[in-house]
């Protein structure tokens, strides 16, 4: 065989191996990937109650509600709401008009029940031990 056809010999299977790999990781991510649900999908699609599922959205304003240690709120997305309860500790960042992704599953009265809150923050958000720490400078230096 000629040189040349060696080097495309190759070059194809080169090209053959790199797109094996490229179906095996697209399907192994499809497989292991976690989106979320929000309201809207909820609303549209429906959820099989105790399936384990991602609910992400807003926490809707004045629907904080505390008895013990459970907390129950609402998630929005500007469309539909679902009502989450949550018994633990929530994190700092948990608040009223804030971005929340929650896994859990839905119970039987369309509550989503969450084991486990993540709250999300905007992009100008500072820690609060760096708040004020942080100065601009104004002008040139030196």
């Amino acid at each position: 065989m000629k040189p040349k056809h060696q080097r495309l010999t190759l070059l194809g299977l080169a090209l053959v191996a790199l797109a094996g790999a490229g179906v095996l990781g697209v399907s192994a991510l499809g497989d292991t990937a976690t989106y979320f649900y929000a309201p809207a999908d909820v609303a549209a699609k429906g959820v099989t109650p105790g399936e384990a599922v991602r609910l992400g959205g807003m926490v809707e304003a004045g629907s904080i509600r505390r008895e013990g240690e459970t907390i129950s709120y609402r998630v929005t997305d500007g469309q539909h709401t679902v009502p989450v309860r949550f018994t633990g500790i929530l994190p700092d960042l948990f608040r009223e008009g804030q971005g929340m992704i929650a896994d859990g599953r839905f119970d039987a009265g369309g509550t989503f029940v969450a084991d486990n809150v993540l709250a999300k923050h905007d992009e100008n958000y500072k820690p609060p031990e760096l708040e004020g720490t942080m100065h601009k400078v104004s002008g040139p230096v030196g």
